[in-house]
């Protein structure tokens, strides 16, 4: 059948957290911008994708660039057929070079479509699912070592058997108790993640990783560069995650062949899509590389692109799908809301992604072409 792309509305929304600020090594926020894009077709028929950058200093986006790149992208798109994605992706990348977040948006929509056209899930799409619920995990920010541990048994009495617990930005002494401190509370089948988010230097990862070398645990983005990461291989004694370094597919295959990485933390923005994504996890499925499958932050409309591809990974590989449900106060589609239940999330149920926006909640369009 041939389709066409008639319409693209381009919308700004302010997610809010609730309680207090969310904070990493680098920053503490109280509000995100979530930028939204709803494709439609000449026969009515709608897809939906989204960013939301975790501020501007967290990697090299924020949201006026996604809004932006989209309004220079969105006019050479009418026209195309939203079925073949392949297609509007080359499109895509003849016409801006670079800026992988905001075209996920559209790579995101034109799969809802394509799930809907042929009434099947984006899952199903992808490959077939795995599960029905994937694995979440909680990141607990910064506190003082008491609340650290007081906040991780809370949480895996909530059901989350991962833990990831923000360090960096503060002495290194601090984080050393934090971590000893929850460690002493869990049991050994809950996992442990130490992420700097680039807030340490070498010096301090090695002082961290001696002086935790009995507990076992993953240390994530350590460091700012690749380069200091990789100079740190030999010299720690634990597992080493990419986040923030594995800004796309070249740059994953170059964590791979040095072998600086033994995993990896996704945001399936940054890596450009689903379709990206897709090629992501069938290379570290080659070479057997655990990884996550997360927005940065976001709504109902990125949450639920993360769990169907999380779906597809295998267990042994998915080290869980991270959603900002638990840190905002409202749903896009509070009929079929993407939300943690226990430390879990249910992969949605209906064609395409599975949500349907209520966009008037959004307001008006900040661009429409």
């Amino acid at each position: 059948m041939r389709m066409k792309i008639s319409q693209i509305n381009i919308y700004q929304h302010e997610l809010n957290v609730t309680g207090n600020a969310y904070e990493m090594s680098h920053s503490s926020i109280n509000s995100f911008t979530s930028i939204i894009t709803e494709v439609v077709t000449d026969n009515g028929m709608k897809g939906f994708g989204e960013t939301c950058s975790v501020g501007p200093v967290y990697q090299q986006e924020h949201a006026l660039g996604a809004v932006a790149a989209l309004s220079e992208l969105a006019p050479h798109l009418i026209g195309e057929n939203p079925l073949l994605i392949e297609s509007v992706n080359r499109k895509m990348n003849q016409t801006l070079y670079g800026h992988l977040y905001a075209k996920s948006t559209i790579d995101v929509a034109l799969w809802d479509i394509c799930g809907k056209f042929y009434n099947c899930r984006v899952c199903d799409l992808l490959g077939g699912a795995i599960n029905e619920k994937v694995p979440s995990y909680y990141a607990i920010g910064p506190a003082t070592p008491a609340d650290t541990a007081e906040i991780a048994m809370d949480k895996i009495g909530h059901g989350y058997r991962r833990l990831q617990l923000k360090v960096g930005g503060r002495h290194v002494d601090q984080d050393i108790e934090s971590c000893h401190r929850v460690a002493e509370n869990i049991t050994r089948d809950i996992k442990l993640v130490a992420d700097a988010n680039r807030g340490w230097t070498t010096q301090d990862t090695i002082r961290f990783s001696r002086a935790c070398c009995d507990i076992p645990l993953v240390i994530e983005q350590p460091c700012n560069t690749f380069e200091e990461i990789e100079s740190l291989k030999g010299k720690i004694y634990h597992p080493v995650f990419m986040d923030e370094s594995a800004l796309d597919l070249n740059a994953v295959l170059r964590c791979i062949n040095a072998g600086a990485a033994d995993g990896f933390g996704f945001k399936l923005n940054r890596m450009g899509g689903l379709s990206a994504m897709r090629t992501i996890r069938d290379i570290c499925r080659s070479r057997n590389l655990p990884h996550t499958c997360d927005d940065s932050w976001g709504g109902d409309i990125i949450a639920a692109a993360c769990v169907h591809v999380g779906a597809t990974v295998e267990p042994h590989l998915l080290e869980g799908v991270w959603i900002a449900d638990s840190y905002h106060d409202h749903h896009y589609d509070e009929v079929n809301p993407v939300q943690v239940k226990n430390g879990f999330v249910d992969v949605p149920e209906n064609p395409g992604l599975g949500v349907i926006p209520d966009v008037s909640i959004f307001g008006h369009p900040v661009f429409s072409v």
